[in-house]
């Protein structure tokens, strides 16, 4: 274990010398040469492992999970910079142990990409999983939606302790069958008044309109918090998709009831617990029910009970506790992250897919605000940019675009022009676009939204303009 750790080490600190390679290579070679280590590192953990994938909502739902239970009392182990491959945790792990290999935690909180979750669960088996939601994301990789859910299904039949999944998303739901004996489902879930609000991952071919609907409705290009304002609509956010038959009927440990900017009401043991956030975008909210789905249930075990107040008695940290401790959970870097570039606040925009692009519209209004709008389509973008046809941009006719960047910049602004968006500048060079867009118009707020590899690059440039906190990236 010595000589792993030792090279691991040394790898990571020449790739960050020479600026070659990322945080995730330290891993790539220890996978190599020590395939045992990752199981050996985890292994050790008194709770074992919570592993949360699914299409939206990873990284910020892990981060969630994580300050909660370190909140809590727990010693966490995460992998904090969204390296979700299997080599992605070794590289953290790497960063953790000793040089015995010995891990200083009692839990693991890890994010995986689908894919390579299946890999993962070969090695490790998790005491307790988090399935949040299916979409079309990445196709050239995943293909249809139903080829991820399966993907998933692998996690659930390896899972030993508990399983928690969405209860409006049918593909998720539907889990509950790969769950092996002995090892319990729980659900998070929406309350029916707030569902209309988000539209399948299969009404995608369609617009939800007030227009289509026999009842008033938001569409999903208005924004929530103006129309929750003068409405009084409730507001809802995350990426769930509409139940079919009966699995409205299955019990939520936690749903989702009310939310508002900064605002979110959770029902919980039949009652209704009402918090203020610091996440940003009501989508994370729905991120939130899930967060607090599976801290509940490990807080559950006695073991955990035990470390966190010196008690054997399940159920020892209160349904107030867990409120308390999603109330101060902060946004993950480039989910809603704010950096102060010279008096303005620019908020950080991950898009990936149809539907999370339309919640983050949805979720910002553009009155009053600079938009600027970054493409890649690097591997771990996704190749296949084809889903931005999928995504409705009216909302920002009247604002306008003010800046398009990234390797796929004009087919970007190709798109915005098919619904009549008016666009300012169009830059494939990134790093000019974001230093002309953040310096324009000193003082207002600003949008940017940006793929993955957009937003780490959006992230350096920021870095070298202003102080932007370090989350993890190439340690």
């Amino acid at each position: 274990m010595f000589a792993t750790v030792a090279v691991g080490r040394l790898i990571r600190f020449a790739s960050r010398i020479t600026k070659h390679g990322g945080s995730a290579l330290p891993g790539k070679v220890v996978e190599k040469i020590d395939p045992g280590f990752l199981s050996r590192a985890l292994d050790q953990l008194p709770l074992g492992v919570v592993l949360v994938s699914g299409t939206n909502g990873k990284t910020t739902t892990t981060r969630m999970v994580a300050s909660m239970l370190s909140d809590l009392g727990l010693q966490v182990f995460t992998n904090p910079t969204g390296s979700n491959f299997v080599r992605g945790v070794v590289s953290a792990l790497l960063t953790e142990v000793n040089l015995a290999g010995k891990l200083d935690a009692d839990i693991a909180v890890l994010e995986l990409d689908e894919a390579y979750a299946v890999h993962f669960v070969k090695q490790v088996k998790p005491r307790y999983a988090l399935l949040l939601n299916v979409m079309r994301d990445q196709l050239d990789r995943f293909g249809e939606i139903d080829t991820t859910a399966h993907l998933l299904s692998h996690v659930a039949e390896a899972t030993t302790g508990i399983v928690v999944l969405n209860r409006e998303d049918q593909r998720i739901a539907a889990l509950a069958a790969k769950v092996p004996a002995g090892t319990a489902v729980r659900y998070f879930g929406l309350t029916d008044d707030l569902k209309h609000f988000f539209p399948s991952d299969d009404d995608m071919a369609t617009t939800v309109s007030a227009e289509t609907t026999t009842t008033p409705s938001p569409t999903v290009s208005d924004s929530p918090r103006q129309r929750g304002r003068e409405d009084g609509f409730p507001l809802a956010g995350g990426g769930a998709s509409a139940p079919e038959g009966g699995q409205h009927d299955l019990p939520a440990d936690v749903a989702l009831t009310a939310v508002g900017d900064h605002h979110a009401t959770f029902h919980m043991d039949g009652q209704d617990y009402a918090t203020d956030v610091k996440l940003e975008g009501v989508y994370n909210l729905y991120n939130a029910a899930a967060a607090l789905a599976v801290a509940r249930a490990v807080m559950q075990d006695n073991t955990a009970a035990a470390k966190t107040v010196a008690s054997t008695n399940a159920c020892a940290v209160s349904a107030d506790d867990l409120i308390a401790a999603v109330s101060r959970v902060t946004p993950a870097f480039g989910r809603g992250e704010v950096i102060d570039v010279n008096g303005s606040p620019v908020e950080l925009l991950l898009v990936k897919n149809p539907m999370g692009f339309r919640l983050s519209l949805a979720s910002f209004s553009p009155a009053g605000a600079d938009t600027m709008i970054a493409i890649n389509d690097e591997y771990a973008d996704g190749r296949d940019m084809s889903w931005l046809w999928d995504v409705d941009f009216t909302s920002l006719r009247e604002s306008g675009v003010n800046m398009v960047s990234g390797v796929r910049a004009w087919d970007m602004a190709l798109r915005l022009g098919y619904d009549q968006v008016p666009v300012a500048n169009t830059n494939t060079d990134l790093e000019q676009a974001v230093t002309a867009f953040v310096n324009a118009n000193p003082g207002k707020r600003k949008h940017v939204y940006c793929t993955y590899t957009a937003m780490l690059k959006t992230r350096a440039v920021l870095g070298r303009i202003t102080e932007v906190r370090d989350a993890g990236v190439g340690k």
